[in-house]
C-alpha cells in the first residue's frame, strides 16, 4: 500500500510534533532532577558562610530596638536560630529548654536566640510564645523565605552560627535537655 498525505495525517501527530514533545519531556525531566540535587545537597552546610537575611519581628518580640532581625547586624555574637511552628508537638517539647538558654546567655550580650515562625499566623504563634513564656526575640518566616535558605526539612530545627557568620551545628528535631544546648553555644563561645 502506498502511504499518503492524507492517510499519515489521519494516524495522528506529526512526526516533528513529536519529536518536539520528546525533547520538552527530556528538558523538564533534566530540570526536576537539577533542582531534587540541589534541595538534597542544600545551600547552606555546617562550616560555610550563612548568606545574610533578614526576619521580621513580633511587635513585643524585638530586640535592641529594631523590629527586624539582620543577620550581619549580630557578627561577633554567636547567634541560635530556631526554626518552630505553634502546631508542632515536638517544638513543645524544647520551648522550656531555648528559653532558659536565652535567660541564662543573654545577660552576657555574646549569644542572641533568634526564633522563626514556620507556616503559622501570627494569632496562633503569640499564644504559643506566651503559653511558653518565651521572651526571646520571635518572627514570621514570612513565605518560607528564611527556612528556604537553610532548606529546612521540619520543625523544630536550631542552626548555631558562629561569631563569624558561619554555620557550625545544626540540630534536628527538639532539645533533649538545656546541657544540650548550652553545650553548643559554650563551644562557640570558647572560639
Amino acid at each position: 500500500m502506498i502511504e499518503t498525505t492524507e492517510t499519515s495525517a489521519r494516524r495522528g501527530v506529526p512526526l516533528w510534533l513529536q519529536m518536539l514533545i520528546w525533547v520538552g519531556l527530556v528538558a523538564l525531566l533534566v530540570l526536576v532532577g537539577v533542582t531534587l540535587a540541589k534541595r538534597q545537597k542544600g545551600t547552606v552546610q555546617p562550616g560555610q558562610a550563612i548568606p545574610d537575611f533578614t526576619l521580621p519581628l513580633f511587635k513585643g518580640y524585638e530586640y535592641g530596638g529594631k523590629t527586624e532581625f539582620k543577620l550581619s547586624d549580630f557578627r561577633g555574637k554567636v547567634v541560635a536560630l530556631n526554626f518552630w511552628a505553634s502546631w508542632c508537638k515536638p517544638c513543645e517539647q524544647e520551648a522550656a529548654e531555648l528559653q532558659a538558654a536565652w535567660e541564662y546567655y543573654e545577660p552576657t550580650g555574646q549569644v542572641v536566640f533568634i526564633g522563626a515562625d514556620y507556616v503559622d499566623t501570627e494569632p496562633e504563634a503569640r499564644i504559643y510564645l506566651q503559653k511558653y513564656g518565651i521572651t526571646f526575640p520571635n518572627g514570621p518566616d514570612m513565605a518560607t523565605r528564611v527556612s528556604q535558605l537553610f532548606r529546612m526539612q521540619g520543625v523544630p530545627e536550631t542552626y548555631f552560627i558562629d561569631k563569624t557568620g558561619v554555620l557550625r551545628y545544626v540540630q534536628i528535631g527538639p532539645f533533649a535537655s538545656l546541657d544540650e544546648i548550652r553545650q553548643q553555644v559554650d563551644k562557640l563561645l570558647a572560639e
